[in-house]
């Protein structure tokens, strides 16, 4: 006769389940400062967001080391595996999107100067997608550590950079000005960058690999641009047309970052196909 295997449930000191998930430090993070009981779903959906911006860095950053291997088969699977992680930071907002002002106010005075575009991980995570902006490091510079990674991925390649890399290995005609660009400064559309998008999407059969490619950097831009989209109206919704925490112009300057799109030639190509 068959018997169920109990789970042990008996251990010499703490679970192996907290052992290998920190689950105790990451329940300890939680430090409110007001008695206000939204507060605790602000502080934890932007935990959990910082959690994801990290995820997605270590998952391009995979991407591209497969991609200078010439291993485009890992490299997209790694690059929809973080489609994946996008839509869960951009699942994310609903919990706190439709906060009224009344219920922001009664918390966000305890944000003092504290503002989401001071994260470092966002950061990275920009100048992994080709947003660079040397001024956007300023905010870190008494931290050393976080200062010099940032300033590390500021000139390092982009995960664009590393896809026009490879598709210029094989055979197409990427730009030399493009290729041997200051990687420091915000990717800027070419021409035959565009051009070299439109062969690739002009037949499905002669480039399946690499269309497939372009398809799956489409869909990391459309999910970022989304978060962007959605942090906008969240922060319309709570605050109106206020001064932003941390002294921004608030929904302003969101709506001047939701008009900025990532690998934009993927996009103007399409009008040619």
């Amino acid at each position: 006769m068959k018997t169920t295997q109990e789970p042990n449930l008996d251990f010499a000191g703490t679970t192996p389940y907290e052992d290998y998930v920190h689950a105790s430090v990451l329940h300890s993070l939680q430090q409110r400062w007001s008695s206000d009981p939204g507060e605790m779903s602000f502080l934890v959906i932007t935990q959990i967001m910082e959690l994801y911006f990290g995820l997605l860095c270590f998952e391009w950053q995979q991407a591209q080391q497969e991609l200078r291997a010439d291993d485009l088969d890992s490299a997209r699977r790694t690059l929809h595996r973080s489609v994946l992680h996008l839509q869960g930071v951009n699942a994310a907002w609903r919990s706190i999107a439709r906060m009224t002002p009344e219920e922001f106010n009664a918390f966000r005075s305890n944000l003092g100067e504290g503002s989401g575009f001071q994260s470092a991980m966002y950061r990275h995570m920009e100048f992994l997608l080709g947003e660079k902006s040397a001024s956007m490091i300023v905010p870190h510079r008494a931290v050393p550590a976080v200062e010099a990674e940032l300033e590390s991925a500021l000139r390092s390649p982009s995960l664009y950079d590393d896809v026009l890399e490879y598709l210029s290995r094989r055979g197409y005609a990427i730009p030399a000005s493009v290729l041997e660009r200051d990687r420091s400064r915000v990717y800027q559309a070419d021409a035959g960058v565009e051009r070299v998008w439109t062969e690739i999407y002009s037949s499905r059969a002669e480039h399946h690999d690499t269309q497939q490619l372009g398809e799956v950097l489409t869909d990391i831009a459309e999910e970022f641009a989304r978060w962007r989209y959605d942090h906008l109206l969240a922060t319309r919704r709570a605050m109106g047309a206020k001064v932003g925490t941390g002294g921004s112009a608030g929904v302003a300057w969101l709506e001047k970052r939701t008009q900025r799109t990532v690998f934009p030639e993927l996009w103007t190509a399409r009008s040619y196909v």
